[in-house]
């Protein structure tokens, strides 16, 4: 399942949570060590410097992610890790969005140690883990087209904090290297945050984005 001396990485803002999950990657998983963090930009930091991670668990609920599209970033800028989702929400929605954004898994913390140590084998398997629940839940009708507004306070409110620095460099003209400097960051962490800005606005660069931005 993984390979002597396997790394792995958990990101959750909770440090008891963080360190059950740890513990039972290393006890039932095979990991040999496990690289804990409290945010997502320090996750994109160690998933930076540590090439050997396979396996990277995420929670929803800390600083710096807005919902699973926000991973879909992670998946497009480390596309070797399995990346999963380890969260407090149970909901549909949430489950359809991380498999929407080619997540590896979306487990709930309410599952039990031995449910869960199960969701982290079988993405290390090579599948996809979702809860049983959730084809038993009612499906929801697919929310309005909404056209994305022109005018930057709207359009901001779309982003997390962070997002919202790299627009604010990236309409002054600023290179990624340059916001990663300005902002004490990574240059990966940087591509992570403007794909998912220019994902949240619905452009492709960041022409499109420092456009849209511009006040009508």
């Amino acid at each position: 399942m993984t390979s002597p001396g396997a790394v792995a990485l958990v990101a959750d803002d909770h440090e008891l949570f963080r360190a059950a999950v740890a513990d039972l990657l290393k006890r039932d998983c095979g990991f040999t060590s496990v690289i804990e963090v409290g945010s997502l930009d320090e996750a994109m930091q160690v998933l930076g410097e540590h090439p050997e991670i396979s396996l990277a668990s995420f929670d929803l609920a800390m600083p710096g992610v807005g919902n699973a599209t926000s991973l879909r970033s992670v998946r497009e800028v480390f596309p070797k890790v399995r990346v999963v989702v380890v969260t407090g929400s149970g909901g549909r929605d949430d489950i359809l969005l991380a498999l929407q954004a080619g997540l590896h898994g979306y487990v709930p913390k309410t599952l039990g140690i031995a449910e869960i140590a199960n969701a982290f084998r079988t993405v290390l398997g090579g599948s996809i883990y979702v809860p049983a629940a959730v084809t038993e839940l009612p499906a929801q009708s697919a929310p309005p087209v909404v056209n994305v507004p022109a005018r930057l306070p709207e359009l901001t409110g779309k982003l997390t904090p962070r997002q919202q620095d790299v627009l604010r460099l990236i309409r002054c003209g600023r290179s990624n290297k340059e916001i990663a400097i300005a902002l004490g960051l990574t240059e990966n962490t940087v591509k992570v945050h403007a794909n998912a800005l220019y994902r949240a606005l619905g452009v492709h660069n960041r022409y499109g984005a420092a456009h849209m931005a511009d006040p009508a």
